[in-house]
């Protein structure tokens, strides 16, 4: 199951950089990295990244991830995927640009279906 990570331009580009990361403040502040499943991951841009342009959608195969993955209640009582450990470059399986058009977040196709 791929699972997602929304980065800005400058976090997606550190872990490039460096290979590995503990993610945006937000998770730094939270403990863990924040993650969404295909049908999270348009609310989540919605309720976190409103307006924002300049963002990366990241693939993540969440079995990869092991027992560092943990499924927590969050957001309207959902489980939720969070990573208690480093995100690694290797981690990582896709990233592509998350475009913002007329104030809405272009999603790939297959995650924009996922939502509706």
């Amino acid at each position: 199951m791929l699972i997602f990570k929304i980065f800005r331009t400058d976090e997606w580009q550190s872990l490039r950089k460096q290979g590995r990361t503990t993610g945006a403040p937000i998770d730094i502040a939270d403990g863990y990295i924040h993650f969404s499943t295909a049908t999270q991951a348009t609310e989540t841009a919605t309720k976190h990244f409103a307006g924002l342009d300049g963002l990366f959608l990241i693939a993540v195969e969440a079995e990869a991830l092991g027992d560092a993955l943990k499924w927590e209640v969050s957001r309207g009582g959902a489980l939720f995927p969070h990573l208690y450990r480093e995100m690694a470059i290797g981690d990582v399986l896709w990233a592509q640009p998350l475009p913002l058009v007329e104030g809405v977040h272009q999603f790939p196709a297959g995650i924009a279906a996922a939502a509706q």
